[in-house]
C-alpha cells in the first residue's frame, strides 16, 4: 500500500505543478505600434464636420435598404464559396489552437500489454526448453514538459492570435463580399438601364430613318442624309448588342458571387433610379475607427502571435523539465493481475539543460524578433494604406456630387437642344447634320449620368468597407 501511494504521489505531482509553474512568460510586454497620421481625413474638402469621438457605423442590413438586394446579399452571405472557405479555415485555426493549449496539460494513456516468449532447451542451462509470459495493464504519461519558462504557455498564446487573425480575416472576406455584390447588383441594374435606354435610341432611329427614307423618296431629302441616317440605325444596333452582352456578363457574375443560380425576382430592377439608395454615412467618424477594420484586427493579431513567439524562442535558452511516468500491474498471468502484490509503477523525471548548441538558440530568438519587426512594418502599413481609402473615398465622394449635378443639368440641356433641333429640320431652317449632333449628345448625356450614378453609389459602398465597420453585427 505504501508503494502504491507513492506511486500515485508521483503521478499527481505532474498534474500540481502542471498549472501554477506555467505563468512565466518571456514574451516582451506588447504595446501596439502607433503609425504617423494626419489629425483628420485628407479628404480636400475644407468643410469637414468634427469629430464625434463615440460616432459608429451601421449594421449593413442599415446601410442597403432596398430589400430585393439585401436579400440577395444574404444569399450570398449563406452559399459564397469564399467565404465557405474562410470559415473553415477559422475551425482548423481554433483545432490548432487547442491542440497547442492541450500541451499544457499532461496526456494520459491506458495500456495494455503481453510478451511471451520461448527459450530453448539448449540456452537454458537445464536442458529443457522455458516459457515466459508477462502481463500488463496501467495508466501513464510520456515526455511531459513542466512549463517553468513560458515556452508551450508561449506557443498556446501564439496559437491563440493565430486563430484571432483568421477570425478577422473571415470578417474582412464577409466585409468584401458584401460590398462586392452589392456593386454588382447596381452594375447589373445600371446596365439594363444603359440597354433600355440603347433600345429606346434605336426605336428612335429607326423612326427617324423612315421620315427621312419618305422624304427623300418625295425628293425633299437628299442622299447624304439618307446614308446619314442609315449610320446612326447601325450604330445604336451595334450599341444594343454591346448593351445586351454586358447585361448578360453581369448576371452571370453575380450568379458566381451569390453562389446559387438567380430567379427572375432576384435580379435587380430595370433601372439604377429604381434601386433605393443607400443610407449615408454618418458625419464626424474618427480616424481611430480604422482599428476596427477586419484587415487591420487582423494583422495586429498576427503582430501579437509573432510577439509571443519570441517568449518561446527564449525559453529554448533555460532548462526543460520532462516527466515519464505510468502506474499499473503486471503478473505472468492474467488472472494475477489483479491480485495483492502485483502492483507496478514508474517515475522518471528527466531535466535538458542546453550548454552547447552553435548559436543555435540566439539565432532562433532573432529570427522570432525580425519575423515580430517584419509584421510591425506590415501592421503600421495597412493602417496607413486603410487611412488613405477613407480621404479617397471622402474626396471621390464630393468631386461625384457634383458631377452628378452637372450630368443632370447637361442631360437636361441636351435634350431640349435635341428637341430644338429637331424641329429646326423639319422647318428646313437646318440640316439634318445639325440634327444628327444634337442627337448624339443627347444620348451621351443621358449615358454618362446614368454611368456617374452609378460610381456615385459604388464609390459611397467603398467608403463603407474601407471605414470598416457596421458589415457585421458581430463584429464587436
Amino acid at each position: 500500500m505504501r508503494r502504491t501511494a507513492h506511486a500515485l504521489t508521483a503521478l499527481g505531482l505532474a498534474f500540481v505543478l502542471a498549472a501554477p509553474l506555467a505563468g512565466c512568460s518571456m514574451a516582451p510586454k506588447y504595446e501596439r505600434p502607433q503609425p504617423q497620421l494626419p489629425l483628420g481625413w485628407t479628404s480636400g474638402v475644407s468643410d469637414q464636420t468634427p469629430a464625434q469621438a463615440n460616432a459608429t457605423l451601421a449594421d449593413w442590413r442599415q446601410v442597403i435598404v432596398d430589400e430585393p438586394m439585401k436579400r440577395v446579399v444574404e444569399l450570398a452571405l449563406a452559399n459564397n464559396r469564399d467565404l465557405r472557405v474562410a470559415a473553415l479555415k477559422i475551425e482548423k485555426t481554433q483545432a490548432q489552437y487547442r491542440i497547442a493549449r492541450a500541451d499544457l496539460l499532461p496526456k494520459i494513456n491506458a495500456t495494455a500489454g503481453a510478451n511471451m516468449s520461448r527459450t530453448p532447451g539448449t540456452l537454458t542451462g537445464t536442458g529443457f526448453p522455458a516459457t515466459t509470459r508477462a502481463y500488463s495493464v496501467g495508466l501513464g504519461f510520456s515526455s511531459f514538459e513542466l512549463d517553468l519558462f513560458g515556452r508551450i504557455q508561449s506557443l498556446k498564446d501564439a496559437a491563440l492570435e493565430e486563430y484571432l487573425a483568421t477570425e478577422s480575416a473571415h470578417r474582412s472576406v464577409e466585409l468584401s463580399l458584401v460590398a462586392e455584390v452589392s456593386m454588382a447588383y447596381m452594375t447589373l441594374a445600371a446596365d439594363r438601364e444603359q440597354l433600355a435606354l440603347a433600345q429606346e435610341i434605336l426605336a428612335t432611329e429607326q423612326d427617324s430613318y423612315e421620315v427621312i427614307r419618305q422624304r427623300f423618296e418625295f425628293g425633299v431629302a437628299n442622299e447624304l442624309d439618307l446614308t446619314r441616317a442609315q449610320t446612326t440605325v447601325d450604330t445604336a444596333r451595334v450599341q444594343v448588342a454591346k448593351n445586351t452582352a454586358q447585361v448578360t456578363a453581369d448576371e452571370n457574375l453575380l450568379a458566381v458571387l451569390v453562389g446559387v443560380p438567380l430567379s427572375p425576382e432576384l435580379l435587380p430592377a430595370k433601372s439604377l433610379a429604381e434601386v433605393a439608395p443607400l443610407a449615408p454615412v454618418p458625419a464626424g467618424l474618427p480616424s481611430e475607427v480604422l482599428t476596427r477594420r477586419p484587415d487591420v484586427l487582423s494583422a495586429e493579431h498576427q503582430l501579437q502571435s509573432a510577439n509571443a513567439n519570441i517568449g518561446a524562442a527564449r525559453a529554448r535558452h533555460f532548462p526543460s523539465i520532462g516527466i515519464t511516468g505510468s502506474f499499473g500491474t503486471a503478473s505472468n498471468a492474467v488472472n494475477g493481475l489483479f491480485t495483492s502484490g502485483a502492483g507496478a509503477w514508474s517515475f522518471a523525471p528527466q531535466i535538458t539543460l542546453p550548454i552547447f548548441q552553435a548559436g543555435a538558440i540566439s539565432a532562433g530568438v532573432k529570427v522570432a524578433e525580425a519575423d515580430r519587426d517584419i509584421l510591425v512594418a506590415q501592421y503600421e502599413k495597412t493602417v496607413q494604406t486603410a487611412f488613405r481609402e477613407v480621404s479617397d473615398c471622402l474626396a471621390l465622394a464630393a468631386s461625384l456630387n457634383s458631377q452628378v449635378q452637372a450630368q443632370g443639368s447637361l442631360a437636361q440641356a441636351t435634350g431640349k437642344s435635341y428637341e430644338l433641333s429637331g424641329l429646326r429640320y423639319d422647318a428646313g431652317v437646318d440640316g439634318f447634320l445639325s440634327k444628327l449632333d444634337a442627337q448624339r449628345s443627347f444620348a451621351t448625356a443621358r449615358q454618362n449620368l446614368i454611368t456617374v450614378n452609378l460610381s456615385q453609389r459604388n464609390n459611397q459602398l467603398t467608403l463603407y468597407k474601407a471605414l470598416g465597420g457596421g458589415w457585421s453585427a458581430k463584429a464587436e
